[in-house]
């Protein structure tokens, strides 16, 4: 779930689905059956304009929901709709059982392994597998650590603190080729 101002994103949407004005919605929850028939949703444009929309059928498709709105009736209605964060006021935030944490509240973190210092989380990316990635901004480079439980030895959102103990070269993964790695791929 990402927070923006008193607004909350619950998905995203991906696509048009279907020809009735459906649309493929990229999850940013783990709460279960938050998406129902009679949901009220704020849609929040990548312009920044604002709509205020009602589901009218939800179900699932491959790894996504597929959403009917009510009075988006075309394929054209449903374009508007691609790229919107669809949100609902903070206050409507569901409260989680003690110990989970909203992954939008890692935001701002920042990251240690091990106790040594890798950098602050900029962005949670869903989607890649099993858990978010958390996108670390590390100096002079960009860290995609996934924010799995085996991998977490504990978060504080006060002083906006994740510790964590990683695999020896998980960082490595992501971090640009050497002179010399370039050199050997041009060879082969």
């Amino acid at each position: 779930m990402e927070i923006a101002g008193e607004f909350i994103t619950l998905a995203r949407v991906r696509k048009t689905q279907g020809r009735r004005g459906e649309v493929a919605v990229e999850i940013h929850s783990d709460i279960p059956d938050r998406f129902r028939a009679g949901l009220n949703l704020s849609a929040l444009g990548e312009d920044d304009s604002r709509r205020e929309l009602r589901v009218e059928d939800v179900w699932p498709h491959k790894d996504m929901l597929v959403l009917k709105f009510a009075g988006v009736d075309s394929i054209s209605d449903a374009e508007l709709l691609v790229g919107c964060e669809l949100q609902v006021p903070r206050s409507q935030r569901a409260q989680l059982e003690a110990g989970w944490n909203y992954v939008s509240e890692l935001v701002g973190c920042v990251v240690t392994d091990n106790g040594r210092e890798i950098g602050k989380v900029e962005d949670v990316q869903f989607g890649a597998g099993e858990a978010p990635l958390l996108i670390v901004n590390a100096g002079s480079k960009r860290c995609e650590i996934p924010y799995a439980e085996a991998y977490l030895k504990g978060v504080d959102l006060e002083r906006k603190r994740i510790d964590m103990l990683l695999p020896e070269g998980m960082l490595d993964v992501n971090a640009p080729l050497t002179e010399e790695e370039k050199r050997e791929q041009r060879r082969s």
